[in-house]
């Protein structure tokens, strides 16, 4: 007897644990954990601008700022860097007012290499200052209409890995070669991201990673249909840009259909604490119960700056805030919050508490998100490496343009 089926029930850890690993033969963004950084570097040293301008979009960028973002109020960096990555005039003529374009070295990046917003920055750069291989470097795929540019322009080049997506390559040149150009240590970065691979894959006797992962991404799916909008409120000014990077990794990788013609996803949303407990906290505690929330706490600061032991007329009821740390202030709101929803017992919550503000930290916390992501898509029968939905746009958009 044969028998044949298309049914998808409900698939184990192990089975999805399974699919990951045999995944790693053909998704490059796992394995750049253990990459050679040293061109990277080599060429960092060999910098002399001051000023850093990506030209990019979305994956080509976003991972990077969340980066730059978390670490460089903590770092002494001896370089600006800078993002051009929209079309729109205004901001694209601000940024450009700001920067001393004869101390610039402009990195250009596309996965595709014919990125039209991209194109389009760069084209308008080129109008202002001639970009040749003295202050211009290209990464791209090593066969991209782009990569034909640099080379007969004889512009230095790194390559994006075919097997690598855009929205997962920020541990690849994409993100190592501008952070190393502007001071932040790579090889960190990506000891926080083996931290993490090694625990989940049980290179090392630690499987906390996958014991976590495996149980979020299985309640993600599973109540997709109740919580199908996934919360990320971040304690800290700082992770922003990481908050901006997620919204991106998770709805692009999610929405998708699956094998079953199904349409699936789940929404990110990316809030920071405390200034969002005074807008967005209502509709998560008295709101319609479809949203699930992770909050992300940074445990040491790197900050000693405290509320003065100053008298206000008027407001002496309030001088218990004397002498308090803004870190611990931050911290204690976001325990706070995390009480009242807990207190609640009908939103499910986690939280993840990151040491400090370092390399590690935030390389950790992005990997284990890609991991999660990755995950997600094993469970909902999907390939969270395509984006079908936004290629329809760019057609019409190309046609457009043409005419």
């Amino acid at each position: 007897m044969n028998y044949q089926h298309n049914f998808n029930p409900s698939i184990s850890d192990m089975d999805v644990f399974n699919e990951i690993v045999k995944e790693k033969e053909n998704i490059g963004y796992y394995n750049l954990v253990y990459q050679d950084t040293s061109d990277f570097k080599e060429y960092a040293k060999s910098v002399k601008q001051k000023n850093i301008v990506v030209i990019g979009i979305g994956g080509s960028t976003l991972g990077t700022y969340a980066i730059y973002k978390f670490l460089k109020h903590s770092k002494t960096l001896s370089k600006q860097l800078y993002f051009l990555e929209t079309t729109d005039p205004i901001d694209i003529k601000s940024k450009v007012e700001a920067i001393d374009l004869k101390d610039t070295l402009f990195i250009v990046i596309s996965k595709s290499g014919t990125t039209i917003e991209t194109v389009s920055i760069f084209k308008y750069i080129n109008s202002l200052v001639k970009c040749n291989q003295t202050n211009t470097l290209v990464i791209t795929e090593n066969d991209s209409k782009l990569n034909s540019y640099a080379k007969t322009n004889n512009i230095k080049t790194f390559e994006i890995p075919k097997d690598v997506g855009g929205r997962f390559s920020v541990f690849s040149a994409v993100g190592l070669l501008p952070l190393a150009i502007v001071g932040i240590d790579i090889d960190e970065l990506l000891k926080g991201t083996r931290k993490i691979h090694d625990s989940f894959f049980g290179i090392d006797s630690n499987r906390d990673v996958y014991n976590r992962l495996l149980k979020k991404a299985r309640f993600f799916v599973e109540y997709k249909n109740n919580f199908n909008i996934n919360v990320v409120f971040s304690y800290s000014s700082r992770l922003e840009g990481f908050n901006k990077w997620y919204i991106q990794l998770w709805g692009e990788s999610l929405g998708k259909i699956d094998i079953n013609s199904t349409r699936q996803g789940l929404t990110p949303i990316g809030i920071i604490g405390p200034i969002d407990q005074h807008s967005f906290l209502q509709l998560i505690v008295e709101g319609k119960r479809d949203k699930t929330v992770t909050v992300i706490k940074v445990d040491d600061f790197d900050s000693n700056l405290k509320i003065p032991d100053i008298k206000l007329h008027g407001l002496e009821e309030l001088d218990y805030l004397d002498n308090i740390k803004f870190s611990s202030l931050i911290n204690q709101q976001a325990d706070a919050t995390i009480e009242s929803i807990n207190n609640l017992n009908d939103i499910p919550c986690d939280v993840i508490t990151i040491d400090g503000v370092s390399e590690r930290s935030i390389a950790s916390l992005m990997y284990e998100y890609e991991l999660l992501t990755s995950i997600c898509a094993k469970f909902m029968y999907i390939n969270a490496y395509d984006q079908p939905g936004v290629e329809a746009g760019k057609i019409i958009l190309k046609e457009k343009l043409n005419k």
